[in-house]
C-alpha cells in the first residue's frame, strides 16, 4: 500500500477565532485531494472551535502537550485534556520550542511517549540549523533527534508518528531545500528507520517535509519518492494552503 500522504497545518502563534474559524470553513468547502490527510493546528485557545468547525476530513493537532498526566504545571496541557476535547494529533519537537524553549531531545522524547501512550497522534518534527548543516552534520543531528524517540516507543508504536524534516535554516526564511537535498535527508531517515525500527516502519512511516513551503514549490517536492507531504508555516494561514494539500494532483 502507498503510504498516504499528510499535510499539516502549523498556524503557530496567529489567528482569532475569527480567521481560524474562516480558515477552516474555507478547508470545508474546498475541493482537497480525496486521497490526503490534512491536519491543522491553531493556538492551543482555539483547539476546542477548531474541531467544532472542522469537518470529519480535517484533523485538528495541539502544538504542544506535555509529557506528564496531570499536576502543577502552570499553563501546560495534558494529553488526556486533548482526548477529552477530541483532539487525536499533537505537534511535537518544532524547532522553534527546541530552539526557544531549550527543549531537550530527552523531554521531547518522553512528551512523544505520553503523547502515544493516551492515544494521541503525533507529528514529531526533527532537523538541523545552519551551522550543522554547513559542517556536515544533518544526518548526524536528524539521527540523534530520532534515536531519543527510539529508546521510548515500541515498534508498534511508530505506526502513530509521522516524522516531519524541517531544516531550520529553511523555517520562515524563505530558503527552501532543494528537492534533492530535501530527498536526501528523507531517504535517511528511512534507511534508519529499517536499521533501528524495522522494515514495516520504514514502508509505513510518513516523512514530510517542512521549511517555507509553497504553492510554488510544493509539486516538486512532492515528486520526490520519500517526501510523503508536507508541515506547513505561513502558507497555512492563506488560500494557497488548498494548493498545498493538492500538490499530487
Amino acid at each position: 500500500m502507498p503510504r498516504q500522504f499528510f499535510v499539516g497545518g502549523n498556524f503557530k502563534m496567529n489567528g482569532t477565532a475569527d480567521s481560524i474559524t474562516s480558515i477552516i470553513k474555507n478547508l470545508n468547502a474546498a475541493k482537497l485531494d480525496e486521497s490526503a490527510e490534512v491536519v491543522v493546528s491553531p493556538p492551543t485557545l482555539y483547539l476546542l472551535p477548531a474541531r467544532q468547525a472542522a469537518g470529519e476530513k480535517i484533523g485538528v493537532a495541539a502544538q504542544n502537550v506535555f509529557d506528564k498526566p496531570n499536576g502543577a504545571f502552570t499553563g501546560e496541557i495534558s494529553v488526556e485534556q486533548l482526548r477529552d476535547v477530541k483532539i487525536d494529533w499533537t505537534i511535537i519537537g518544532h524547532s522553534e520550542r527546541r530552539v526557544i524553549l531549550k527543549e531537550s531531545d530527552e523531554f521531547i522524547a518522553r512528551k512523544v511517549k505520553a503523547a502515544i501512550d493516551g492515544g494521541l497522534s503525533v507529528i514529531f518534527c526533527i532537523g538541523e540549523t545552519l551551522e550543522e548543516r554547513e559542517a556536515n552534520k544533518t544526518i548526524d543531528v536528524v539521527t540523534k533527534q530520532l534515536n531519543a524517540v527510539a529508546k521510548e516507543l515500541t515498534k508498534e508504536q511508530w505506526a502513530k508518528v509521522v516524522i516531519a524534516y524541517e531544516p531550520v535554516w529553511a523555517i520562515g526564511t524563505g530558503k527552501v531545500a532543494t528537492t534533492a537535498q530535501a530527498q536526501e535527508v528523507h531517504a535517511a531517515i528511512r534507511k534508519w528507520l529499517v536499521d533501528a525500527i524495522s522494515a514495516e516502519a520504514a514502508d509505513n512511516t510518513r516523512i514530510i517535509y517542512g521549511g517555507s513551503v509553497s504553492e510554488k514549490n510544493c509539486r516538486d517536492l512532492a515528486k520526490e519518492a520519500d517526501v510523503d507531504g508536507f508541515l506547513v508555516g505561513g502558507a497555512s494561514l492563506k488560500p494557497a494552503f488548498v494548493d498545498i494539500i493538492n500538490a499530487r494532483l
